[in-house]
């Protein structure tokens, strides 16, 4: 089974906590990052797709993805 997520957040230290994160639990980066400006908050905000195949599961859409 091939798992998708992507990660967002904001633009400091914890967005690359939160990648890095994923990248030591198996997940591997798939395309670019983005940035974007979130006007609501003024702020600017990062996105990063990843993946990961897991063997011998089936798919589910009660998956939680966040806990593989």
């Amino acid at each position: 089974m091939k798992l998708y997520r992507f990660l967002s957040g904001p633009d400091d230290s914890s967005f690359c906590h939160k990648v890095t994160a994923a990248l030591n639990k198996g997940w591997l980066l798939h395309g670019s990052p983005t940035y974007a400006f979130d006007a609501e908050t003024k702020t600017m905000r990062c996105g990063q797709a990843v993946f990961k195949e897991v063997d011998g599961v089936d798919y589910d859409p009660g998956i939680k993805l966040g806990e593989w």
